[in-house]
């Protein structure tokens, strides 16, 4: 790992402005066993809503560093503004974060400043493919921990994000790829794979969101199997600088029908 930018209080590589405009969109994490929405990711977007790939390919090496702070202190500033009352899930790169003591300043100056609890951010491990220094990304969730904010693995059961990572790393969450989500409620070989995640998130003490999920077949037997924190399409779409309509009456309704199923293997 590089050596940190900070000198006098200031960083080289991550302050000053940046030389294109963005912001945020918000999709909600829903607790389908507590019909609620218990938390947001914020996901970045251009200023007119354009797609995240149309900001992502302007980020060179150069910018890396100062975009990856700039997205979580425009987070957490938007997150306040709308009044959000649910935790704030945040993505970040490893490899931006030269120092944790140093590079975790501006977020905790943001916080201060909106007066918003660390206990309610979660930060999400994201390119975990380009982290050759797993002890410095041990460092930089150990140090997020002693400040109070929570750390989830992105993407697990995909590319890189495998089981290997939960050798060094304790996130409090884990978030089940769309692979494995996609049709699980149809599909036996994705159902045993996804019962083993269960058993390992519950041995390990990780707490699991299922990501991608785009149906009511979906959602009902996955929370079925007790993984009823959900995120997807079928809840809703992210939303520029807002939140989502209240999904209450929705999500009783899903409760009511998940607590009710029970798949042939279950019901052995």
């Amino acid at each position: 790992m590089s050596y940190c930018a900070m000198t006098e209080g200031r960083c080289g590589r991550c302050e000053g402005d940046l030389p294109f405009e963005f912001t945020m969109a918000f999709q909600p994490i829903v607790d389908v066993s507590e019909a609620r929405i218990i938390m947001y990711e914020a996901l970045v977007r251009g200023p007119q809503g354009e797609s995240a790939w149309s900001i992502l390919s302007r980020v060179t090496d150069d910018l890396l560093y100062r975009f990856d702070q700039a997205c979580r202190v425009r987070a957490i500033e938007l997150a306040s503004r709308l009044g959000m009352q649910q935790d704030l899930s945040i993505n970040f790169l490893p490899n931006a974060v030269y120092e944790p003591e140093a590079c975790i300043q501006a977020t905790l100056e943001v916080c201060d400043r909106v007066a918003w609890p660390t206990s309610r951010i979660v930060f999400e491990i994201t390119e975990t493919e380009r982290v050759n220094d797993r002890r410095h990304l041990h460092r930089i969730i150990e140090s997020y921990r002693a400040k109070g904010f929570k750390t989830a693995l992105d993407d697990f059961g995909n590319g890189f994000a495998n089981l290997d990572m939960l050798t060094d790393l304790r996130p409090d969450h884990l978030k089940v790829d769309r692979d494995l989500v996609m049709g699980c409620n149809k599909d036996l070989r994705r159902q045993a794979l996804i019962r083993a995640v269960k058993g390992l998130g519950d041995e390990l003490g990780m707490l699991l969101v299922a990501e991608g999920v785009e149906t009511r077949g979906e959602a009902i037997w996955l929370a079925s199997v007790g993984i009823t924190r959900q995120q997807g399409f079928y809840y809703a779409r992210p939303a520029v600088e807002s939140l989502s309509e209240n999904l209450g009456p929705m999500l009783a309704n899903l409760k009511e029908a998940a607590e009710a199923y029970k798949s042939p293997r279950d019901a052995s």
